[in-house]
């Protein structure tokens, strides 16, 4: 992912998260892609988990253009081993459409799913997971695993590493 230059003024850098009040694009004379455009919304949403004395970790669901559901991880907030961002992120998303099933929905995290993430992603039958950074300790959806892409499983998701 491209490094974006801030205006003065903007918050101070967390290590590995670009910070900005901005929506995206941050700065006209650097052209973002779409993907990218909504990787930033779940930095923002990694920032709070961040601020949260989270790992952090953020994810949002986009459906035709819009954010669906967002999370980050809540783990140490509210005590739940699965509160991790993507599952609530599906969850909101769910929640959003009435429906467990998130076809023509793209997730966006900031660090690759982990085992039980890239289950609940095939699950909700989510079509193309895009993420930022690989997890050499828990990464499920191309590092350690490939559950996202496992054929002999129900749905198999499009993986978008690296953005």
């Amino acid at each position: 992912m491209r490094r974006h230059r801030h205006r003065s003024g903007s918050a101070p850098a967390i290590p590995g998260i670009i910070r900005s009040t901005a929506n995206p694009p941050l700065d006209p004379e650097v052209p973002v892609t779409e993907h990218e455009r909504w990787m930033h919304a779940a930095l923002k949403e990694a920032e709070i988990a961040y601020e949260e004395k989270e790992v952090p970790v953020g994810a949002v669901v986009v459906k035709e253009g819009r954010i669906i559901g967002k999370g980050h991880n809540q783990i140490e907030q509210l005590q739940d081993p699965t509160a991790h961002a993507e599952m609530i992120a599906i969850t909101a998303a769910a929640a959003t459409l009435q429906s467990r099933r998130l076809e023509e929905c793209t997730l966006y995290v900031t660090l690759e799913p982990c085992p039980m993430c890239s289950g609940a992603i095939v699950l909700a039958r989510i079509p193309t997971l895009v993420f930022g950074a690989f997890d050499s300790k828990m990464g499920a959806s191309g590092t350690l695993y490939t559950i996202t892409e496992d054929a002999r499983l129900n749905h198999t998701v499009h993986v978008i590493p690296g953005v």
